[in-house]
């Protein structure tokens, strides 16, 4: 299907089956833009883009964006999420993880910088690593293992926001980033390793909420529709970043476990498992930065988002 017509902004989206990646690309449908969106999909799904592929304006291409990106159609946007995202997926796939950072950032740059396009590249909070700031704000440069079992991922990112900022400074290439805290949502992967997934797949079955040593780290979860929002504001706005997109709610693990057992009105119970190596202890953004330059902060109570979410698992159990 053409990436012109009535949708005359075309932009590229790459990791767009991916969970957060095919919300945006139904969000920049739903502005009135083409999207081309790419995809190897390692970890994103083809049934993740299914209600799109017949939409007007709406290209899905399968394709690793570390071989390359041949896109001749003009373009405004560059989006780039593609790479594992989950700790199951970059421990399963540390090498190909680790060349979407480098290899696959180089490419889609480098598509940006033909087509004279703004990029954004959809980093993440794990470039804080353990962090011994708390909360966390864009200027802190984290505390990571390089060497560690989630370095694949954390190091990947980091390697990705100095390649986007070279590129910037060295050829003039128009860029953003943002820096991803955890966001859940419809179309997550029930067995991807993380807290929201996992925890409403186990209530809903019935069985123990497996929740990793004493349940006392913390994370803060953001609606995928409000870190879209966000996504969308950066690239809209002049801002190079970093700039963290993210909710300053903290919620403990077992917390979270318990809540969602509520939710769910499950019978299931706290399970305590071993906890993974360089699992964080804290994790909670400092949003200044996104409130003050673009205006933006989550909307979705954390209540109405897994309600939501749990909804989409119910239907959707095949996830």
């Amino acid at each position: 299907m053409s990436t012109t017509g009535r949708h005359g902004r075309h932009t590229v989206v790459t990791g767009g089956a991916g969970f957060v990646g095919s919300h945006l690309c139904t969000t920049l449908l739903d502005q009135g833009y083409s999207v081309t969106c790419i995809d190897d999909y390692c970890t994103g799904s083809a049934a993740n883009v299914a209600h799109l592929v017949d939409r007007p304006g709406f290209t899905v291409r399968r394709a690793d964006v570390t071989k390359g990106l041949d896109i001749t159609e003009r373009m405004e946007m560059v989006f780039h999420l593609a790479s594992p995202a989950s700790p199951i997926d970059y421990l399963r796939l540390p090498v190909h993880t680790l060349e979407a950072g480098s290899l696959g950032t180089r490419n889609a740059l480098a598509l940006a910088q033909r087509h004279g396009a703004r990029f954004l590249l959809a980093s993440t909070s794990e470039v804080y690593g353990n962090p011994l700031q708390h909360p966390q704000s864009e200027n802190y440069w984290g505390n990571v293992n390089p060497v560690g079992p989630r370095s694949v991922y954390d190091e990947a990112k980091r390697f990705a926001e100095a390649l986007t900022a070279a590129m910037a400074s060295a050829r003039g290439v128009n860029t953003a980033i943002v820096r991803l805290f955890n966001t859940y949502g419809p179309r997550m992967g029930s067995h991807d390793g993380r807290a929201v997934p996992t925890f409403v797949r186990q209530a809903l079955a019935g069985q123990p909420l497996t929740v990793t040593g004493d349940g006392s780290q913390t994370r803060s979860l953001t609606y995928v529709d409000d870190t879209v929002e966000g996504i969308l504001a950066m690239a809209h706005s002049d801002l190079a970043g970093p700039v963290n997109i993210g909710s300053d709610i903290e919620f403990t693990m077992a917390e979270l476990a318990d809540f969602i057992i509520e939710l769910t009105s499950s019978r299931s119970h706290i399970e305590f498992v071993e906890r993974p190596t360089d699992d964080p202890a804290v994790r909670r953004p400092d949003i200044t930065r996104a409130r003050g330059k673009l205006r933006w902060e989550p909307r979705t109570s954390v209540r109405e988002g897994l309600e939501q979410t749990i909804t989409w698992f119910r239907e959707h159990p095949e996830a």
